[in-house]
């Protein structure tokens, strides 16, 4: 018996579909092929499809059918596109696709007769075509807790969903709780400025502040304030801080939670509010500390105290350390579902 392929697009933008997919794809024992414009030698390398604008997930073209987000005309990217992901699902005869995310992407899995999985990301999703999406897919995959979830999303759309609460690459680390503030910059765009962070730091010098991302230090820069930038063991860095600093995006929040690290959480402006509706749910559950933009900087100290203060049992509850091998067994259910085993050849 040999089991056919499971698609799973990768959206370009930021590190968090990449890292789930890649998490997604270890735990299950049915071969998974990756495509996306940013995976290398990792799967099936897709032409750029973004305008020379810029991307934000919408193309905003009066012309566009409701049931599109991103469909630029005469744009050559997107035919080559289009024409190689159609010609691997005709050759791969994939058992399911895993879509994270597009809508696009979605709706021409399934057109080409493939049972898809759509990725549901926070955020006010109720417009027609993430509506319609859903409804086309065989089920739904939320790599967030059902306690997070958006107050508008219709009930049957979280009857399809499997909530996964934990789809990250940290790995277990002794935790030295080294007293630290911790800032992370995700790969998806900051608001923040190294000024405003040293200002911050300047204002807390009982703790040692350190900042990995792609930013540099100002040409003032505190004693107690180090910018690490990008390091590939950020869950290492997580794990040993007392305070973690970061944005909404699941690959920042899952991170914190795995490594059950007290979050201040600062959201950023992102497509259908998708970071806002995160944060606010993790406010609701008492899981994080949530301030709507950068805290001036005398409000550092009371801003941490309140951090450390958060009840760690509710923040536990926001993760799922057997999310990914949860996750898998249910995708081969899925794809058992349709009848994806073969005889070898």
């Amino acid at each position: 018996m040999t089991a056919r392929p499971i698609g799973y697009y990768v959206h370009h933008h930021g590190a968090g579909h990449l890292t789930r997919a890649r998490v997604i794809r270890d735990a299950t024992n049915l071969p998974v092929t990756m495509l996306g414009s940013r995976i290398g030698a990792e799967g099936i390398a897709l032409p750029d499809d973004r305008l020379d604008e810029g991307f934000d997930g919408r193309d905003h073209a009066a012309d566009r059918p409701k049931v599109l987000h991103y469909a630029p005309l005469d744009h050559d990217g997107i035919r080559s596109r289009v024409a190689r992901i159609a010609q691997w699902i005709e050759h791969a005869r994939p058992a399911l696709m895993i879509v994270d995310v597009s809508v696009e992407v979605a709706m021409l899995a399934r057109l080409a007769s493939v049972p898809v999985l759509n990725v549901r990301l926070s955020g006010r999703r109720d417009d027609p075509a993430h509506l319609e999406a859903f409804r086309g897919a065989q089920a739904l995959i939320a790599p967030f807790a059902r306690e997070i979830e958006h107050p508008t999303t219709p009930e049957w759309v979280c009857a399809k969903t499997f909530y996964a609460p934990g789809l990250t690459d940290a790995a277990p680390v002794q935790s030295t709780a080294s007293g630290g503030v911790l800032v992370i910059l995700g790969e998806g765009g900051t608001s923040l400025t190294a000024q405003a962070i040293a200002e911050a730091a300047s204002a807390c010098p009982q703790h040692q502040w350190r900042v990995v991302g792609n930013m540099s230090a100002p040409p003032a820069c505190p004693t107690n304030l180090v910018f690490a930038g990008w390091c590939e063991s950020v869950g290492n860095e997580v794990a040993n801080a007392s305070v973690v600093v970061g944005a909404a995006g699941n690959g920042v929040v899952g991170l914190v939670m795995a490594s059950d690290r007290p979050f201040v959480c600062i959201p950023e402006p992102r497509p259908f509010g998708e970071q806002h509706a995160t944060a606010s749910g993790l406010q609701l559950a008492g899981a994080a500390i949530i301030h709507p933009s950068w805290p001036d900087a005398q409000d550092w100290p009371a801003i941490i105290a309140s951090a450390l203060a958060l009840d760690p049992a509710v923040r536990r509850t926001m993760y799922d350390p057997q999310a990914a091998s949860k996750l898998a067994r249910w995708l081969e259910e899925q794809a058992s579902a349709r009848g994806t085993q073969e005889m070898a050849a």
